[in-house]
């Protein structure tokens, strides 16, 4: 029988897809189109066209896989056949910065667009851990002390605590010890001593650290929060800024070995947790929408031939020694980029199964 509910997550995983390539080849289009640069095609998905029309002097069209997308410029290729009177609008004939330009579009219009989810969410209602107790362990500073569940944490050594994760914080980066850590129990409010506890923990990269501990789990006590325009905004750019370091650093600790290939996921994973976050609610998937769209901009932006860091590389050599790069160099470059993103998609693609069907 047909599981309608993997049906589902599959049809929320491509449109989420979907979208996100649609934003990046967008920003690609606009700025070709502003630089005069004559845009051929522009494609939503690759292999066979499914639906396709011209406008003016290009080709939109949506194809059969929904795993990429591309525009097409005049010139972009070296095959193809350029018009004297077009000499002038074709994409090998711009400038070195106009080049970089276009090519950087893309990602970037992928960070925006990560920024505008997180506004949106933050503007619209968001919920966060309280500082509630909802257990603690025998044994843990915060037992001996004399904290219970249902007790509600409200200050440590002086710093105001609303949320389960500015508590985290505070505690990760004070080393004072003992902490004062203000409670409130019921009606009273008192002060406790308490010396956490370094214990080895993991960090988001699966990395071994110490961290500071007192015992204490949170519970499901949730508070709402909801930004006006103008207090979203920070915090909309502090989050896409946040989530494109941390998606940096794990790209630098993959390559270091430091992290273990088993976390690469693909396409499989996407549409799984797409459909698990859109069960959670709209603002689960949104908010998912933008970290992954976030992990498209920086994987784009790697100096991999083929990719748009690729093109930039070759730009930027083209711009310091004022001569273009052979077009031979380039080929072998492709080639090599392509072996190589072939290679990190079949490990995703495995990695995805393995996860989906064995649990590992």
């Amino acid at each position: 029988m047909i599981n309608f509910e993997n049906v589902i997550s599959i049809i929320y995983g491509i449109i989420a897809l979907s979208l996100l390539i649609f934003v990046h080849e967008l920003g690609h289009y606009i700025v070709a189109r502003l630089s005069d640069v004559k845009v051929l095609a522009f494609s939503l998905g690759f292999g066979k066209k499914l639906i396709s029309f011209r406008k003016g002097e290009t080709e939109y069209a949506i194809s059969a896989v929904p795993l990429g997308g591309y525009v097409k410029l005049l010139g972009e290729s070296p095959d193809d056949e350029i018009k004297e009177e077009e000499m002038h609008r074709a994409y090998s004939n711009k400038p070195p910065l106009t080049k970089i330009l276009i090519a950087f579009t893309g990602p970037f219009f992928n960070i925006v667009f990560a920024f505008i989810l997180f506004y949106i969410v933050f503007i619209s209602g968001y919920t966060v851990l309280s500082t509630k107790v909802g257990g603690v362990e025998k044994g843990y500073p915060a037992y001996e002390a004399g904290i219970q569940q249902g007790d509600v944490i409200v200050r440590i050594d002086g710093q105001e605590v609303s949320e389960w994760s500015d508590l985290m914080e505070v505690m990760s980066r004070t080393e004072k010890t003992p902490l004062a850590f203000t409670v409130k129990r019921g009606d009273k409010t008192f002060d406790l001593m308490i010396t956490p506890r370094v214990i080895e923990g993991k960090n988001i990269f699966g990395e071994k650290i110490a961290r500071r501990v007192i015992g204490v789990t949170a519970s499901n006590d949730f508070l709402k929060r909801k930004e006006n325009p103008l207090s979203a905004l920070p915090k909309a750019v502090y989050q896409t800024y946040f989530l494109s370091k941390v998606t940096v650093v794990g790209i630098i600790k993959l390559i270091e070995g430091s992290i273990s290939p088993k976390q690469i996921g693909g396409p499989l994973l996407i549409l799984e947790v797409a459909g698990k976050q859109a069960k959670e609610g709209k603002k689960n998937l949104i908010y998912f929408v933008a970290i992954i769209s976030i992990n498209l901009a920086i994987i784009n932006l790697l100096p991999i031939p083929i990719l748009d860091g690729g093109h930039i590389l070759f730009h930027l050599i083209e711009l310091i020694t004022r001569r273009k790069v052979s077009q031979r160099f380039i080929d072998i470059s492709q080639k090599v980029g392509m072996g190589i993103l072939i290679a990190i998609m079949a490990l995703a693609f495995f990695n995805d199964i393995m996860r989906m069907f064995f649990g590992k």
